[in-house]
């Protein structure tokens, strides 16, 4: 090792998690976070939930001394433009000047996470917001009071929290999904219509099955009504896009670094510990495309996931001893209405559904796939949904919890 250590593109949840791992294993040689945000490493799921709730403002993963204490230094506030896998160098551009800088690296972990997807032709107007960020959550947040209906455009799990918050915040929601229902895309329908019937007792007009044609604007450039596909509109005082992400790649062009294909998710290439196609160059969270010990890797957007995979990159980084670090079984969870939806496993929306309790308001639905255990999600019901754990490390036939 050099003096150049390991450098991280994108000081998140992976970012601060992995050199906590580094520290941890032993790893002494200095360790930088470059991130393009001005803030150090924070929680994104309360975003859309507690922060525009306004129970909370910007939730830090490690209190300020934490960074002094393990030789940690940030780099906020600061741009990555290049990466050069020959030189092991990447190129920072600086908050306040046009210049650039080389910044060497003995190991490079690639941690960028995702871009959100704007509504086309809509960029422009005000009142339209995506959420990504603690800017964006700041700036979506402001208007609430100010509001008195509100659009979100996609009922995945950020479209369903936001509709959630706002609602919460006494905004009238209308929920737009062009799927036939709520998180058909990541659960299925059967689980979607249940998420429905839970926004729709809440107030929220769920709108499924139908698309949006135009974010309509005012003569002032704000937002006025959002136009569906069969003409109707929708008055909106507030607009949330909430129609996926993107990985954030655009710094990789010309680096050679590989891609995984679009249908597996996309994002940076990696292998079972997270190494890409270039020497002494990882790439962790949302932003990576892991391969799982499945015909075809996958890119997964979930907290946990993150975090495991720090860990996993951490021990290869280091040389730990002892077994090699694996990832756990997948879980992820979602806050909506004072009712927490969780997931083990890795359900998917094409697997067979089958609901075990269903009292109108809290669910428990085991996944299968060629009657296999795949995965199981749960609506108020912690308890059953951690106790399956066990049974999805193992194939475990559903047919024997049924």
């Amino acid at each position: 090792m050099s003096a150049a250590g390991v450098v991280v593109v994108g000081a998140g949840l992976g970012a601060i998690r992995l050199a906590e791992n580094l520290r941890t294993n032993g790893y002494e040689e200095p360790i930088t976070l470059i991130g393009a945000e001005p803030y150090a490493p924070y929680d994104r799921p309360p975003l859309s939930k507690t922060v525009l709730l306004g129970k909370d403002d910007r939730v830090e993963l490690k209190p300020a001394e934490f960074y002094t204490e393990s030789s940690i230094t940030l780099r906020l506030g600061q741009r990555v433009t290049a990466v050069d896998p020959q030189a092991a160098t990447v190129t920072v551009h600086g908050p306040d000047t046009d210049a650039t800088q080389s910044v060497p690296y003995d190991v490079l972990v690639l941690a960028t996470g995702l871009a959100p997807r704007a509504f086309p032709g809509a960029e422009h107007l005000a009142g339209v917001h995506t959420l990504r960020t603690f800017d964006d959550a700041v700036a979506l947040r402001s208007e609430i009071d100010g509001a008195q209906t509100a659009v979100v455009i996609g009922a995945g799990f950020i479209g369903c929290e936001v509709a959630s918050s706002l609602t919460e915040r006494g905004v009238r929601v209308s929920l737009v999904e062009p799927a036939p229902t709520p998180l058909a895309q990541a659960l299925g329908e059967p689980i979607g219509t249940l998420v429905a019937r839970m926004h729709t007792a809440n107030g929220v007009d769920v709108r499924a099955g139908i698309g949006v044609s135009e974010i309509v604007g005012d003569d002032s450039g704000a937002v006025r009504a959002v136009r569906l596909a069969d003409g109707t509109e929708l008055p909106a005082d507030i607009v949330v896009v909430g129609i996926g992400s993107i990985p954030v790649t655009d710094y990789l062009e010309g680096s050679g670094i590989g891609f995984a294909p679009r249908e597996t998710g996309g994002g940076i290439a990696c292998d079972a510990v997270g190494k890409t196609s270039a020497p002494h160059v990882y790439a962790i969270g949302d932003v990576a495309n892991w391969a799982d010990g499945t015909p075809t890797a996958r890119r997964v957007e979930h907290w946990n996931h993150t975090v495991e995979q720090a860990a996993v990159v951490a021990h290869q980084i280091a040389g730990s001893a002892g077994a090699p670090i694996t990832a756990a079984v997948p879980y992820f969870w979602s806050d909506q209405f004072a009712v927490k939806i969780q997931a083990l496993g890795h359900p998917r929306a094409d697997d067979d559904v089958h609901i075990v309790t269903d009292d109108g308001t809290k669910f428990l639905a085991y996944y299968s796939r060629d009657g296999i255990l795949t995965g199981v999600v749960g609506a108020g019901k912690a308890g059953p949904v951690m106790k399956t754990r066990p049974k999805l490390q193992t194939p475990t036939p559903v047919a024997d919890l049924l």
